[in-house]
């Protein structure tokens, strides 16, 4: 089917990142409107070490106006990027927004940023790069928040919504590496790094003889650093990360979907905000991209029946074929990727039969798996 060809990489449009600034009246960073360009100094790996410098503190110009949105985000320089394409885009829709000042970006530091040393699932797993933002939402602090969809429980905090999902980008996953040119080169005993469960389990279930260094937490530059120093022989990132922050060159080669099924709603950006703020709704309605939605729907139907948490390792992916339908697979794994249960639905792509879909096979999964399953 189209939706699982593997198109260069060239043939997507980039995102552009954006720069850091100062800090704002409530406490948090906030952000200059000017965006850089992330470089790898044109080779592969060159240069590493200056990714971070090119996010560029600036000092920005005193408002003459109180910012009419001002959009909450992690840090991260994907992060930012995401918040950058979002600014960008109601921009490009709303005059009153595009006016100097109109918009301003606020960052808030999350637990899963402040805390690198243990795994996610260590710490409290779901939420951890979600809950400050919500509670500034919450608090009025914010107006909207930008969160990358893999990231989000499938519960919302009481008193907001998301109703808004971006164009999702290439959900597929990246292979890097600095020796070979993909997987099955690697020889065994070889050291890939990753944090994912998700990744660890078909990894190890497709090539045993591989070692998986857990834990390999930090943003995408603090990874690709980390392969550079020797840490590690290789590391799958997504793709879509890769992408908004024009890092492309790094990849050495791409997994396609029958390789590593991606994360449930991996490479979609969603946007909350408060429940009872229908101006800022109205203009989340107008960004939003309804296929992108459904297939998060679906997916995250599909994760809330398996009751998935960073400890079990889960994917899935709902994509529409060439003849308008939903197309949905799913996969359950043990840690030690031993045993991979995966299961498919095809249905209409209408959001009824597609939350149907995601739960009617999260359920055949967790009767196939039996108890204990998750433990080994």
């Amino acid at each position: 089917m189209g939706v699982f060809s593997s198109p260069s990489i060239s043939h997507y449009p980039m995102a552009r990142p954006c720069n850091l600034g100062s800090l704002s009246r409530h406490g948090f960073s906030s952000l200059s409107l000017k965006p850089p360009a992330f470089s790898t100094g044109g080779k592969k790996f060159h240069g590493f070490g200056l990714i971070r410098a090119s996010v560029a503190v600036e000092q920005q110009a005193e408002k003459t106006k109180v910012a009419l949105v001002r959009i909450g985000t992690r840090g991260s320089p994907l992060a930012l990027a995401q918040a950058h394409e979002t600014r960008e885009k109601l921009m490009a829709i709303h005059p009153e927004l595009a006016e100097d000042g109109a918009i301003q970006i606020v960052i808030i530091k999350t637990t899963g940023d402040k805390i690198l040393s243990q795994p996610l699932a260590d710490i409290g797993g779901k939420g951890l790069f979600t809950k400050e933002i919500d509670d500034a939402l919450i608090n009025g602090d914010i107006d909207i928040a930008v969160h990358s969809m893999k990231d989000v429980p499938t519960y919302l905090p009481e008193k907001t919504i998301l109703p808004c999902n971006l164009p999702r980008e290439d959900v597929r996953d990246a292979f890097i590496s600095l020796s070979v040119g993909s997987l099955a080169e690697l020889p065994a005993g070889s050291v890939i790094g990753t944090a994912s469960l998700r990744r660890k389990s078909q990894l190890l279930n497709r090539y045993p003889s591989l070692n998986v260094l857990e834990n390999f937490r930090g943003n995408v530059q603090t990874r690709l650093r980390k392969l550079n120093e020797g840490v590690v022989q290789a590391t799958l990132l997504a793709l879509a990360g890769l992408r908004r922050l024009n890092m492309t060159e790094t990849v050495t080669s791409i997994l396609s979907i029958d390789e590593m099924l991606p994360a449930v709603a991996q490479g979609a950006i969603g946007i909350a905000c408060r429940s009872d703020d229908d101006k800022m709704a109205n203009y989340l309605s107008s960004l939003n991209h309804e296929e992108t939605r459904l297939a998060v729907v679906c997916e995250r139907a599909f994760l809330e029946t398996l009751d998935g948490s960073c400890r079990t390792p889960i994917a899935g992916y709902a994509s529409r074929d060439e003849d308008g339908n939903c197309i949905f697979k799913g996969l359950v794994a043990s840690p030690d990727g031993s045993r991979v249960l995966e299961t498919s639905r095809r249905g209409p792509y209408a959001i009824d039969d597609m939350i149907a879909m995601g739960k009617d096979a999260g359920k055949e999964l967790l009767s196939r798996a039996g108890p204990g399953f998750f433990d080994s």
